[in-house]
């Protein structure tokens, strides 16, 4: 059976102000004068928002309309709801009339599926369902699916088989599913800075499932995000301090289908088995859609590959720890 975790990778958030709660609540809450927070879920995981303001009225009305957001976005992107949008394009392999929040994450997802080599890529979604099965059944063989099943499964694979446009998207070969959970956590993220920032704000640290600050801190210090390769980590293996910038972390450990944790959720969309190249990549940019999608990628390509692909975004680094425990900075911070 699967050993599950509450989310794909883990992040924390260390020392954003003094004595901010960090334990989930599903409310807003006054941690100083002019801090607010809110604690919830987002796409399945745990989220939240830091919002420094001295206008409590409007902080609270702006973390009323970030929650309204969140829902409607998770509405389209879920896999975790059935009557998301994306669980009846898998259901049904199409989607009349789509959302234009739906089709700009297709085309975000195009673009890094080329930028990658197509190691990104949604489509993956029929193999990590034949791997979910497999190792749900008792008396699972621990060497995984049959060899002949999952290559019939690696078949359905590719997003070039993805046919999006303003009125309809399609899978073009049968069984074919995706999934967005690669990459719709940054996109909310951002989608969240876009609101607060339109609104004026300052300061704040988003966390929907990748984090985001706009600003400093109150004091000018800059945001401190731990990192580590599981949530139940303990304590974070490294500490970035960042300002106007966004981090994503994701660990083939972060969720495990077997008991002995030898097969990952980041699944290779040609030869769909999980590497073991990491503990665990973390990614910089200057928007978390970008650290999102490429923390997964990475995960699947040496470094030397991963400095390729660095060379396409400028904006971005990655912090990174194989699996001997060797840390190690690419891109522009390194």
């Amino acid at each position: 059976m699967a050993k599950l975790m509450t989310r794909r990778r883990a992040i924390g958030i260390f020392a954003a102000a003094a004595g901010l709660p960090l334990l989930y609540s599903s409310s807003v809450a006054n941690s100083s004068p002019s801090a607010f927070v809110w604690s919830g879920q987002a796409l399945g995981a745990p989220a939240k928002l830091i919002l420094n303001d001295h206008d409590a009225a409007r902080a609270h009305r702006l973390i009323e309309l970030v929650v309204t957001e969140v829902a409607r976005l998770e509405r389209m992107f879920s896999l975790y709801r059935d009557d998301s949008d994306i669980v009846e394009l898998n259901r049904a392999g199409g989607l009349v009339a789509p959302e234009p929040e739906m089709l700009a994450l297709l085309h975000v997802c195009y673009g890094f599926w080329e930028s990658t080599g197509s190691l990104f890529d949604p489509t993956v979604q029929p193999v990590w369902e034949l791997y979910r099965d497999h190792f749900a059944k008792p008396g699972a063989d621990e060497q995984g699916p049959d060899a002949t099943v999952l290559r019939d499964r690696l078949k359905r694979v590719g997003f070039d088989g993805v046919k999006f446009g303003s009125g309809r998207v399609a899978f073009t070969r049968p069984g074919m599913a995706i999934t967005l959970n690669g990459v719709a956590q940054g996109f909310v993220t951002d989608r969240v800075v876009e609101i607060l920032r339109e609104a004026g704000v300052e300061s704040s640290l988003v966390d929907m499932g990748e984090e985001r600050a706009i600003g400093a801190q109150q004091g000018g210090e800059p945001w401190r995000i731990g990192l580590a390769a599981t949530q139940d980590s303990g304590e974070p293996d490294a500490v970035l301090s960042i300002v106007n910038r966004a981090v994503a972390t994701s660990s083939s450990a972060g969720f495990v289908f077997d008991q002995s944790g030898s097969f990952g959720h980041i699944l290779h969309p040609r030869a769909g088995a999980t590497p073991e190249r990491y503990r665990r990549v973390s990614v910089i940019a200057d928007n978390a859609v970008t650290a999102d999608a490429l923390s997964t990628a990475f995960n699947l390509m040496d470094v030397a590959s991963i400095r390729q692909v660095l060379r396409g975004y400028p904006d971005a680094c990655v912090d990174l720890i194989d699996l001997t425990g060797s840390r190690q900075e690419l891109g522009r911070q390194a």
